[in-house]
């Protein structure tokens, strides 16, 4: 746990760190367009899927933490069965999305709500993977094996404070306006994440945006008194945060699953039953800690997966599956 001293040199890193992000968001914003179009064009130059005789099960990631853990464990796992390999950090949703609908790759992990609201572009999420397969199955894919977990979106205020109020919904916020809100970005602007939130909550505060990998750190030296926060966090466990409930039900299931093009079992049988085997086999606190020895402990990728695949393996003296 780390304790919430104020020292001079975190604040005034933190605070110039802050005003340097806010700094470089119109440049990003400027830039979009350009990344977005280096990176379709990344997307054909990679190989095309379906072809017969490819026998190389393609697993696809976005440029976050457990996106690129989770791919890891799926191509490890399918080893078993056929020769895989990692596209990794291929960008955001929509690029991931692509690459998959194109064919440059076979599957990747994804988010029931992201698919609902991002993809399918539902107005409203639904929870059922059903539902969500009937439509998937006019563009040829399917959403199957859960991993056992969701990351949802979450509010969390600093724990431990004596002037702090002791809040544990989010409903609760609306009655403290002074409140000083730090939200991710992406968060800023996502339907689900705060335009949706302030409605729902009638929520009176004026966020500023930062960075989400410098959120906890902001809410530990006192910048900020409530960020957003997914709730498979590795820094969850680290510092004294309260995460606060959904009481109006306002955030969407995130369960985490595996998005792939409809005729991966049939073209890769053997990896694809491997694959299966995963299913409920992650649960939250699980992925918090698989997620902390990437981002705490900074051990790779590869390496995270091939432990967490070895201890699901019979006769290997541990047990990955949550207990």
């Amino acid at each position: 746990m780390v304790p919430f001293d104020d020292p001079g040199d975190a604040k005034h890193r933190i605070v110039k760190t802050m005003l340097h992000a806010s700094a470089a968001k119109l440049r990003r914003r400027a830039g979009a367009l350009c990344r977005l179009g280096l990176a379709l064009s990344l997307l054909c130059a990679l190989p095309q899927g379906g072809a017969a005789g490819d026998e190389v099960l393609r697993v696809g990631s976005k440029r976050f933490t457990e996106s690129l853990v989770l791919a890891e464990i799926l191509v490890r796992t399918a080893a078993a069965g056929t020769s895989a390999r990692h596209v990794p950090g291929l960008g955001n949703t929509a690029i991931v999305f692509e690459a998959l609908r194109q064919g440059s790759i076979d599957l990747y992990p994804e988010y029931l709500g992201t698919i609902e609201l991002e993809i399918l572009k539902r107005d409203k999420p639904t929870g059922s993977l059903e539902s969500v397969n009937r439509e998937l199955a006019a563009l040829g894919l399917a959403a199957s094996i859960p991993f056992g977990f969701e990351n949802r979106y979450a509010l969390a205020i600093r724990a431990g404070r004596d002037d702090a109020p002791a809040l544990a919904a989010i409903s609760e916020l609306a009655a403290e306006p002074q409140l000083r809100f730090g939200l991710s970005h992406e968060f800023l602007g996502r339907p689900d994440g705060w335009p949706g939130l302030r409605a729902r909550y009638g929520l009176p505060q004026r966020p500023i945006g930062i960075d989400h990998g410098l959120a906890y750190e902001a809410l530990a030296a006192g910048q900020v008194d409530v960020i957003d926060v997914y709730t498979t966090d590795a820094k969850i466990g680290r510092y004294p945060v309260r995460v606060l409930r959904d009481d109006l039900e306002h955030f969407p299931r995130y369960d985490a699953v595996v998005l792939h093009r409809a005729d991966v079992p049939q073209r890769f049988p053997q990896a694809w039953a491997a694959l299966e085997a995963l299913a409920g086999r992650i649960d939250e606190q699980r992925m918090i800690a698989l997620n902390g020895q990437a981002e705490l402990a900074k051990r790779g990728f590869g390496e995270i997966a091939a432990d967490f695949v070895a201890g699901l393996t019979p006769g290997s003296g541990s047990s990955a599956a949550p207990q």
